[in-house]
């Protein structure tokens, strides 16, 4: 549908407001159906089965399993002048760490230094 794309596949209700109001010049005067959606629509607007939960954890202790994130630089930095971050969530609780960094290379020493501060046995 031509119009559906010029308007960014904008929800028909919303088109049929716009044509009803005559808030955009040279609008078709069409009343806009909602099943007859583009292609492009309709696969945007298809929707999966989620996946089934799980019936026990991964992990059956703190520490086992870590999910690290590291970024940066980011556009503000933190109060103690730093501009990158790594977020290390721990797979069994949960519990979250977010360690500022003043650079990539500090990454290895930070998460030594969270190990030692939480006495995780390896």
């Amino acid at each position: 549908m031509v119009m559906d794309r010029r308007f960014c596949h904008i929800h028909m209700p919303h088109l049929n407001r716009l044509n009803r109001k005559q808030l955009v010049e040279g609008l078709l005067k069409l009343k806009f159906e909602k099943d007859k959606v583009c292609e492009t629509c309709q696969k945007g607007k298809q929707t999966k089965v989620s996946f089934k939960p799980k019936k026990c954890g991964s992990f059956e202790r703190p520490f086992e399993l870590f999910h690290m994130d590291l970024f940066g630089p980011s556009r503000i930095m933190s109060l103690d002048w730093k501009f990158y971050a790594l977020v290390i969530v721990d797979d069994f609780s949960r519990f979250t760490w977010t360690l500022f960094l003043a650079s990539k290379n500090d990454t290895y020493h930070a998460f030594k230094r969270l190990v030692a501060n939480a006495k995780i046995k390896w």
